[in-house]
């Protein structure tokens, strides 16, 4: 494993997220599917002896891609499965990740980015990751409800409480994140270390204003969806041209015919270099890292152990110039918006 840094912070160069992870043939009473414990708490302690000690979940993830903010046995499983992964491993080899915005109860302040209910979630993601600390306490996304000023020192204040290590932003416009900044230094905060972003092959807008600022401010980029939900795998095309799973979204069908050309592109120059999709588009982010001037960690989703393996092997991927040029010409920053 190769580390990069989040602050003063080394986190592993590729890390694990906790969205989507492998699902059980059970069901809730409603449907939705149960996440396999024992299958997860393999590939964690698997992706922690490949030396990965980076770990990302938030407040409301159940585990198996659904909403579930209002349901109070579903929503926060993804934490409380990385406290029971926690127990068994050196909490300080650790470096843990969560979030707060969503709503969790459709009472006034059931939801949101006000002191009230950071302070209130924080204490609530403590209990379920069963730790005395986060290492990165993120925004989830904007709050038009709430000031920067407010938000800002709220969070300040569960750094300087030692409830939290460093704190984070994700899903927010680069003139937000700017605010934030400038809020932290005129009073004195503690500041973004870090942003949480789609970012990959065919999703690159971040480039263009939130990278230079990120840039300026030394932030790491937290890539997320670094695969375009499966679709740079080629997954979902077919020599036919159709769908390989007929019982996705028509949102999803619309991304998969949107990036077909994309993925076809991504599968070939994989198969010149002998790589997979996966390794060459994960391989792709890290080259960038060099090209844009800022460390950028992709978060990965697995369900399989082979999925894994076969993801982290990208690390050790050098990737000749005329690859990565090949699929930045794709797609500029300004194409993806």
């Amino acid at each position: 494993m190769r580390y990069t840094d989040i602050g003063g912070a080394r986190v592993s160069q590729i890390a694990i997220g906790t969205w989507h992870l492998p699902p059980s043939t059970d069901r809730y009473e409603d449907g939705i599917l149960r996440v396999d414990r024992e299958r997860t708490m393999a590939i964690l302690k698997r992706a922690y002896d490949l030396g990965i000690n980076f770990f990302d979940t938030a407040n409301t993830y159940h585990g198996t891609v659904s909403e579930t903010h209002l349901h109070p046995e579903k929503s926060g499983n993804s934490e409380r499965i990385l406290g029971e992964f926690m127990r068994g491993h050196d909490r300080a080899s650790l470096f843990i990740a969560t979030k707060v915005r969503a709503e969790v109860e459709t009472f006034p302040n059931g939801g949101g980015l006000s002191r009230k209910h950071i302070m209130w979630q924080v204490r609530e993601s403590l209990r379920r990751l069963g730790t005395d600390y986060i290492d990165l306490y993120q925004v989830h996304w904007p709050d038009p409800h709430t000031d920067e000023e407010e938000v800002m020192g709220a969070l300040n204040d569960t750094v300087h409480s030692g409830m939290v290590h460093y704190i984070g932003v994700s899903n927010h416009p680069w003139y937000m994140v700017k605010r934030m900044i400038e809020v932290s230094e005129r009073s004195g905060y503690e500041r973004p270390v870090s942003a949480q972003e789609a970012y990959n092959i065919v999703t690159r807008y971040v480039e263009r204003r939130l990278v230079p600022l990120m840039r300026s401010r030394r932030m790491t980029m937290i890539a997320y969806v670094p695969l375009a939900q499966g679709i740079l795998t080629g997954k979902y095309l077919k020599d036919s041209g159709g769908l390989s799973r007929a019982e996705y979204t028509p949102e999803m069908r619309e991304e998969v015919e949107r990036h077909r050309r994309a993925a076809s592109v991504v599968s070939e120059t994989a198969s010149d270099l002998g790589i997979t999709p996966a390794q060459l588009s994960l391989a792709w982010i890290l080259s960038m890292q060099r090209r844009l001037g800022i460390s950028i960690v992709p978060l990965i989703g697995v369900s399989r152990e082979e999925q894994l393996l076969e993801d982290v092997e990208a690390i050790d991927v050098s990737l000749p110039e005329w690859a990565v040029s090949r699929l930045c010409g794709l797609y500029g920053p300004d194409d993806t918006l």
